[in-house]
């Protein structure tokens, strides 16, 4: 990965030489830059890795779906607190992930910490296993583990 961008930084300054201007202009490096990416597309497979940047448009998509499961979230934590009347059964339940790493484990818990209506009591000496503690089990265990697997597909398609 890290010679397919040394090898599209290369081609946006040969491109930058070839334009033979007096001085250094940013709109001739980026055209350079986006000629370098189709090229750099066009061959990803001779050099038997994946496409450099589709991690970071993976990224990106961990990013808004992490931004949707917050709003999903809040709504249903907001619902339940303005309720007249509150009916909550929190509880906890373990979790079987499909991570593994040093990376991969910890940002599933930090995803899942920072929405509301549920926490990460502990995770397994193994790191194969969540046990969660939510705001309320009957209602929302679906939409949890509906939003892990969400979270766990974009981890695995930026990590690996």
């Amino acid at each position: 990965m890290p010679a397919q961008f040394i090898m599209n930084l290369s081609i946006a300054f040969l491109w930058m030489f070839f334009q033979d201007e007096d001085q250094f202009y940013l709109t001739t490096f980026v055209t350079g830059y986006l000629v370098g990416v189709g090229i750099l597309y066009l061959m990803h497979r001779f050099f038997g890795k994946r496409f450099y940047l589709s991690r970071f448009f993976a990224f990106i998509k961990l990013i808004f779906i992490y931004l949707s499961e917050l709003t999903k979230s809040s709504y249903q934590v907001l619902k339940q607190i303005l309720s007249p009347k509150i009916k909550v059964r929190p509880g906890i339940f373990k979790y079987e992930t499909r991570l593994r790493g040093e990376w991969e484990v910890p940002l599933l818990a930090l995803l899942l910490i920072t929405t509301p209506g549920s926490v990460v009591v502990e995770v397994t000496p193994e790191g194969d296993a969540f046990y969660i503690h939510a705001i309320d089990v009957q209602e929302s265990k679906e939409n949890l583990i509906r939003s892990l697997d969400k979270f766990e597909e974009a981890i695995m398609e930026v990590t690996r």
